[in-house]
């Protein structure tokens, strides 16, 4: 059995592949199986991958690929490659994206130490020329770390995350397939299943924000609407499993998912913000997790006072990641 498998969706990053493959394939761990899904890519970035797996002569023993005849999506490519997997834990990559050398043995000695279903590290947000290092917080309990997640001070990404392949099995969790938008809550209804939790304080992980890459510049309807279903299936997951224990939990997690519509310039998601969920609005100011800042953002939002927004968005977004970390 490898000790872990690595799933890389490939779709459109033709620019990006090459160094994502390479930082995969000189990982420090031995015993990894690779699965690179081609989801239909339009562009080269299969022969770029198969250029660079030519190089790693020594790896090819480890290496699977499957293919898509039409694109199907990132949840579709993850569940692809979950079908194919056969190592002890599982882990996602995004292929646009690059890890350090170290990143997949420092998590996998972290895991076995602590017998644990579930690991995460902290991580780097990667611009053009410059990253900040973006903790993630410390849980030694996985109530705990799912209370953070729903709290939205613990990211529920899929790629800083390494997962018993086995609790995938057991408790029947797959991705979205159709609903690409909010596809990485998944991690949350993983994280519920685990019993033992571990996180590795280290940035491993390098997430590369694209230039002119906005959320809320590419809210199509079809992708709020994907938002919205996965929202509500990590919701009814959670309740099936907990009943009404985590209820001020999951108002946080709704304020949580639609808190992205006020880092905008966009009246309209403020008003969307407005319609999603407003049941959670009475819980502002009841999130010990979330930061000053947001609270007093969400309720400028609740009265409507959409200046307050504007005003935030093109001092701190525009120009803190428009000008500083460009």
């Amino acid at each position: 059995m490898p000790k872990v498998s690595v799933i890389v969706p490939i779709y459109g990053v033709e620019k990006y592949i090459e160094r994502c493959a390479v930082s995969l394939l000189e990982q420090t761990l031995d015993g990894i199986e690779y699965i690179f899904v081609d989801d239909a890519t339009p562009d080269g970035s299969m022969n770029v991958l198969g250029n660079v797996l030519q190089r790693y002569t020594m790896r090819s023993g480890f290496v699977r690929i499957a293919r898509h005849e039409i694109n199907k999506g990132l949840p579709a490519a993850r569940n692809t490659g979950l079908s194919l997997a056969s190592g002890e834990y599982v882990f996602h990559c995004d292929s646009d994206d690059y890890l350090e050398p170290e990143m997949l043995e420092k998590m996998y000695v972290a895991a076995k130490e602590n017998d644990a279903d579930f690991v995460w590290c902290d991580w780097y947000l990667t611009f053009g020329h410059k990253e900040r290092y973006m903790k993630e917080p410390h849980f030694t309990e996985p109530t705990g770390y799912l209370k953070g997640m729903l709290a939205g001070c613990a990211k529920y990404n899929v790629w800083n995350k390494l997962a018993r392949k086995r609790i995938y099995d057991e408790s029947s969790v797959m991705f979205p397939e159709g609903h690409s938008m909010g596809e990485d809550m998944t991690m949350i209804c993983l994280a519920a299943c685990s019993s033992k939790v571990v996180h590795v304080p280290a940035p491993l992980y390098h997430y590369v924000k694209r230039e002119g890459e906005a959320f809320t510049n590419s809210l199509s309807p079809s992708k709020l609407s994907d938002i919205k279903y996965n929202v509500n299936n990590t919701v009814t997951f959670l309740e099936r499993m907990f009943m009404d224990c985590l209820s001020e939990d999951i108002a946080f997690f709704k304020l949580s998912t639609k808190y992205p519509f006020l880092i905008s310039a966009d009246s309209e998601m403020y008003r969307l913000w407005n319609e999603w969920y407003p049941e959670a609005n009475d819980y502002i100011w009841k999130n010990p997790q979330a930061s000053f800042r947001r609270k007093v953002l969400e309720t400028a939002a609740k009265i409507k006072m959409f200046i307050v927004l504007k005003i935030h968005y093109r001092l701190v977004y525009s120009f803190i990641y428009g000008v500083i970390y460009r």
